[in-house]
């Protein structure tokens, strides 16, 4: 996924000081937000088989989802291991955890490109509205892969169109009309990059 002029640097720079700045909004909204967003959490824990004792990798997890959903469900014998690219939303990530006595998440804020983490050591590996923004797509999926046990699942859920998933482009078009934002340019990730599941092949 590369254009000639796409710089992967800068991109993720920007990308983690947008999702930075909009942290406290999200902490102030993330009940409304979970209304809906609960739903996507539960059907990735069911699509994942994700079961007592396991442990799962949850990758873009923003202020913690799925993160809690899986932490709930593999219970005190189980653990999951959280990673989102912006360090503020990570913080919120924590004290909601904390806050909700969930003591079995372990919480990093970094790279999901970059994964220094054990291969063969997750039962599932979980991913809720982030996969279309990286970079890299199809190497991180491979090095995904790798971190999963022998029969170990992947589930995730990235936006369709800007049609069907109005929830994300009427803000971004509200937004755009006061800062005329670009839409990303073709091949490049934004909010709909995946909204063609061939785009993967």
């Amino acid at each position: 996924m590369s254009t000639a002029s796409f710089d992967q640097t800068q991109y993720k720079l920007a990308q983690r000081q947008s999702w930075d700045s909009v942290a406290s909004g999200w902490l102030t909204w993330w009940e409304t937000f979970e209304q809906a967003g609960q739903t996507v959490s539960d059907h990735l824990i069911a699509l994942a088989r994700i079961a007592p004792g396991q442990q799962v990798l949850d990758i873009a997890t923003g202020i913690g989802e799925p993160a809690m959903t899986a932490a709930r469900q593999v219970g005190p014998t189980g653990g999951v291991t959280a990673f989102d690219l912006s360090p503020q939303m990570v913080m919120i990530a924590r004290e909601r955890a904390a806050a909700l006595d969930i003591q079995n998440i372990v919480f990093h804020a970094g790279d999901a490109e970059q994964l220094d983490l054990q291969e063969a050591s997750f039962d599932a590996i979980l991913s809720r509205w982030g996969m279309m923004f990286f970079s890299n797509l199809v190497p991180t999926l491979d090095s995904m892969r790798r971190r999963l046990k022998r029969g170990g699942r992947l589930a995730a859920a990235v936006w369709s169109t800007a049609e069907r998933a109005q929830v994300a482009s009427l803000p971004l078009i509200v937004i755009g009309r006061h800062i005329q934002l670009q839409p990303p340019a073709p091949g490049t990730p934004g909010p709909f990059s995946l909204a063609d599941i061939g785009h993967i092949d």
